[in-house]
């Protein structure tokens, strides 16, 4: 099958440190080309990449240092070469949200778009309704309940490589891990207050945005007084296995719809079990008492940190082989490029 992937430019694919979209896509297209399939991935140069890259910026946005720069007129750029190159592909997979609907309105047949955010904003039923003959996957069952009308063909979760992190059995380190991005909806303050009343150091390894940096300074940096408390900024995927296979656990205490929430399965990668608060996809990704604990409070999530102490390691670690593997992940998504090829008569030849 010949497929297109459209990455966004914001980060490389896969991103150098934070980021979870270009991520996705990176082993999304990687393991579509060890299937045997024929990937074009449309992202910016620095991407490293199994697929035939289409480099469309010279460097992704995020960590350019130009000081002016536009996303969206790269975007535009991006979406008029995919469009000129159309013909080549049998499946054009997007992954920038809705700004390609305009530009592909009589392809649409031949298109799949996963919507990777949250989707309770409110100029969006207009849009899906505006343009309902777009094929959509989501993330997580539960990311789908502001747009249950929406066109939606199957929920794919996402998949990393069993070889990226290692397991690791018996963790070294005697501290609690938060990982990701600094943010309200986040909840590191809550991270800090649980990791206080159980008596146990919190290592924070997590980027902080420029509209997040007041919040930041305000809010977070006091707390980061606490010699318990080590915040270390944003780390590589080098780093990981470490960071997170030495942990007692994963705090994820976020307050918000989370559309999938990709560090809880790299912990699980390593072994190491997550408390998770019951938000958003939560309850899909996490199997609780197997893989972490699932809480609704602070008072619960200490009390979970003795139960996931003595939960299997090697159990979690192989229940992220059988569920998130990024070749489950493949295998998902290329169930859906057949039905539409079929339903939509493609001139490939149509195998089992």
């Amino acid at each position: 099958m010949r497929i297109a992937q459209i990455s966004p430019l914001y980060e490389a694919v896969p991103p150098v440190f934070y980021g979870g979209t270009e991520r996705v896509v990176a082993h999304l297209c990687d393991a579509l080309v060890e299937a045997g399939h024929e990937v074009s991935l449309f992202a910016s140069a620095d991407t490293h990449t199994q697929a035939r890259l289409v480099p469309m910026r010279d460097q992704a946005i995020r960590l350019d240092p130009a000081p002016l720069k536009s996303d969206l007129a790269a975007h535009l750029v991006l979406l008029d070469e995919v469009r000129r190159r159309a013909a080549e592909f049998d499946i054009l997979h997007f992954h920038v949200d809705l700004i390609h609907y305009p530009f592909f309105e009589g392809r649409a047949h031949r298109t799949l778009t996963t919507l990777h955010g949250r989707l309770d904003l409110k100029d969006l039923p207009d849009a899906y309704r505006r343009w309902p003959q777009f094929p959509l996957a989501s993330i997580s069952d539960h990311q789908r309940q502001p747009l249950p009308f929406a066109n939606w063909l199957g929920t794919v979760y996402h998949g990393l490589p069993v070889g990226l992190y290692p397991f690791t059995p018996a963790p070294q380190g005697g501290y609690l891990a938060f990982l990701g991005r600094i943010s309200p909806e986040k909840r590191l303050d809550r991270a800090i207050a649980i990791a206080q009343r159980a008596g146990l150091p919190l290592k924070v390894a997590a980027k902080v945005d420029a509209v997040d940096r007041a919040y930041f300074q305000q809010q977070i940096v006091p707390l980061l007084d606490d010699p318990s408390i080590e915040y270390i900024g944003e780390i590589t995927d080098a780093d990981k296995g470490d960071f997170l296979g030495n942990a007692l656990a994963l705090l994820f205490p976020i307050d918000w719809p989370e559309p999938f929430g990709l560090v809880m399965i790299e912990a699980m990668a390593c072994g190491t079990p997550v408390i998770a608060w019951n938000c958003g996809s939560v309850p899909e990704v996490l199997d609780d008492g197997i893989t972490g604990r699932i809480v609704t409070s602070e008072k619960q999530a200490v009390q979970a940190i003795d139960t996931v102490r003595k939960l299997d390691r090697r159990r979690i670690r192989t229940t992220f082989e059988r569920r998130f593997s990024s070749a489950a992940m493949a295998r998902d998504y290329v169930d859906i490029y057949w039905q539409l090829l079929r339903q939509g008569g493609s001139g490939l030849r149509l195998t089992a």
